[in-house]
This record gives structure tokens, C-alpha cells and sequence, in this order.
């Protein structure tokens, strides 16, 4: 089979293309933030352009935004970060593709949760690496646990905290026992932390707080408000900086410059916990309007997603979504983008979108599922 044949399409983009051709429709799909930056991140981006800052950046990024991002864990979570060890990427998928193209070969195998964000084992399959999708549930907190490890042959473990679809969050005891895990075992562990900073309930915890050899992955397009500026980054070990600069001088050259000056300016923390904060408000809403609507397993702690069960309603989750999205004009993402762990009865929903809307799309809801 030929890896393309591999590839299975991003149904909530496919969605979203369809919703976009139907006249007010209540957006709940895609898991974009519709808020700002912070203002002076467009400030640095005007400010970037008029004084030529538009060329190549060195492949590992602007030294400046390096280090930025190295006292950014020094504040946050009280660890240190050598800014050598901090590489700025396109966006967290460059990240995974480049952190999947250093610690894995052709026909090794990684773990990740069925279910999880599609894209990960899209990008296993484009490098001939071979997914091996841990089943994870209501019971096991939506986490993969070191004994769900054990008799596996992976030689690395991807995990997101908070998760994405379920909102859920890695607890600290877990987290380190994955991490202590991973260490013992000569596994990488690879933690996608793109939604820190939206959480609600619970705290969240950096893998690097209990591991050097972690490859952490962060970003700017959720918390911070810039997803069109595909700029992220990773925090590796020191022996892979150097395989991952290689990667990126041949694939990427490097990260987008006028994207690299503006997130200088994104750590806004007076500004960010207000986005915080409206989220909280969001979900809040989201999740009193549906609760009795849906089978809600966990309340999302995190993130801006709720994983809702729809088996009163429909086993075929995509064909729900289709339906919902021409009779009542809501778009959601089916569950089935999301794995094949039971996904067939689930929907994602975002509360991306403001109060109102959000009020508007569960009233719209409500009258569909009365048929």
C-alpha cells in the first residue's frame, strides 16, 4: 500500500468546507479561538514589516524568541530551559512531523490514544511509521498509563495535555509515572502541550518538570491567539537539536520570520488570563446547555472542546454531524475524525465561538434532537 493511501482526510476541515457553503450556520467545528492577540503582538507584526524584518531567520529560530520562551518555563512552571535546547517551528504540526523524523525510523512504532488529534498518526504514516493506538476511556481518565504500555513494542508515546477531543487533563502523578516510565524504558515521550494556559479545573503540568529527555510541544495558535501565524515551538534534549535543525534547514528553512517578531510580544499574561477567563465563561454555557442533552463522561478541564455521547440519538456519529449540520445549520465534528475507539457515537463540539452563538447553536440543537 502506498503511505498516500494511508492518509485519512480531516474530516472536521472537510466539514467546515461544507458549512461554509450553508448560510448561518452555528459554528461549533473547528477548534480555532476566535479572540485577538495580544495588542501588541500586532504592533511588533506592523512594526516587524516596515523595518524589513521579512527575510530568513536561522533555522532553530530568532535567538530572542528562544529565549523568551525559555524564561516563559521559568515563570510558568518554575523550570529551567536552556534557550540552545528551544526550537521554533511552523506551527506545532511542523513540530510533530520534525520530532517524529528524529527519534523514529521506518517501521517503528508509536503509541497514541484512540481516541486523539487525527493528524498525529497521518504524520507517523507519511514518515512510514507505524501508529499503535492505545484505548483510552471515561476509565482511565482519557490518559495512556504505563500499564497500558507493557508488552508493547513503541519506541515513543505521544500524549496531549489537555486533550484534544475530550478536554481532559493529564494528572501529575500520571504524567510522572509516564515520564519515569519512558525514561526506564528507552522510549521518547513526546507531550503536546498546545492548549497550557486553557485550563479551567485542575493544573496543568509540563512533562518537562519530570523529564530532560521529554520532547515537550507548545505553540501560539490557542492560548495566544494566533493560529493563522503557524508559529510554534519544542523544547528538546540537547543531543536532538541538531538532527531537528538539519530537518528543518531542508523542509522549512525556517519558521515564518514576521511570525517569530510578533510572538515575542505574546506573553501578555494580564491579557491572557482574560482569554482565559472568557473561555471558562464559554464553557460554562456549552456544557450546562448540553449536559442533558448528551452524555457528557468527562467535563473538560481544559482546551475548548466537550466529547459528547450521542447513543440515544445515533450510532453513526458522521452521518449525525452531516444532518445536524443541513436540517438545524450547527456545525460539530464527528467523533470517527477522532479514532475508532467507540468514536462512532460521539461529537466534538468548540466553544470558540461567544455566548450568544453559543446559546443560539444548543437552542438549535435542542429542536433538532425533538425530530
Amino acid at each position: 500500500m502506498h503511505r498516500r493511501d494511508k492518509l485519512s482526510p480531516f474530516l472536521v476541515m472537510d466539514l467546515l468546507a461544507e458549512a461554509q457553503r450553508i448560510r448561518d450556520v452555528v459554528h461549533l467545528e473547528i477548534g480555532e479561538p476566535d479572540l485577538d492577540p495580544p495588542p501588541k503582538v500586532i504592533e511588533a507584526l506592523e512594526r516587524a514589516v516596515k523595518e524589513r524584518k521579512y527575510f530568513y531567520t536561522p533555522s532553530l529560530g530568532l535567538m530572542e524568541l528562544r529565549e523568551r520562551i525559555a524564561q516563559f518555563y521559568k515563570e510558568k512552571y518554575g523550570v529551567e530551559v536552556s534557550p540552545e535546547r528551544v526550537v521554533i517551528t511552523t506551527g506545532t504540526s511542523g513540530a510533530f512531523l520534525v520530532a517524529y523524523a528524529i527519534t523514529l525510523n521506518r517501521g517503528d512504532r508509536i503509541a497514541l490514544a484512540d481516541p486523539s488529534y487525527p493528524c498525529y498518526k497521518n504524520f507517523a504514516h507519511l514518515l512510514d511509521v507505524e501508529p499503535e493506538f492505545i484505548p483510552v476511556s471515561r476509565e482511565t481518565n482519557y490518559e495512556i498509563r504505563p500499564e497500558m504500555l507493557r508488552g508493547r513494542k513503541v519506541k515513543a508515546v505521544h500524549i496531549s495535555s489537555p486533550a484534544n477531543p475530550t478536554g481532559t487533563l493529564y494528572s501529575e502523578k500520571t504524567l510522572k509515572d509516564l515520564a519515569d516510565y519512558c525514561e526506564r524504558e528507552g522510549l521518547y515521550l513526546i507531550s503536546d502541550e498546545i492548549y497550557h494556559g486553557l485550563v479551567y479545573e485542575g493544573k496543568e503540568h509540563t512533562a518537562l518538570e519530570f523529564s530532560d529527555r521529554a520532547i515537550v510541544i507548545n505553540g501560539f495558535s490557542k492560548f495566544f491567539c494566533m493560529p493563522g501565524f503557524r508559529i510554534g515551538w519544542m523544547v528538546l534534549p540537547e543531543d536532538l537539536v541538531r538532527h531537528a535543525e538539519i530537518v528543518i534547514q531542508n523542509v522549512f528553512i525556517s519558521a515564518p520570520t514576521l511570525s517569530q517578531y510578533a510572538a515575542l510580544e505574546a506573553f501578555d499574561y494580564d491579557y491572557l488570563e482574560k482569554v482565559r477567563e472568557t473561555f471558562n465563561r464559554r464553557r460554562k454555557v456549552l456544557y450546562e446547555g448540553l449536559k442533558d442533552l448528551f452524555e457528557i463522561e468527562a467535563k473538560p478541564q481544559g482546551a475548548f472542546y466537550i466529547w459528547a455521547r450521542i447513543s440515544r440519538y445515533s450510532g453513526d456519529s458522521y452521518r449525525f454531524s452531516l444532518e445536524l449540520l443541513r436540517k438545524a445549520k450547527v456545525a460539530v465534528t464527528p467523533g470517527v475524525d477522532f479514532g475508532r475507539n467507540g468514536t462512532e457515537e460521539f461529537v466534538r463540539l468548540a466553544y470558540t465561538k461567544d455566548e450568544e452563538t453559543l446559546r443560539e447553536g444548543i437552542e438549535r440543537i435542542r429542536e433538532f434532537l425533538k425530530g
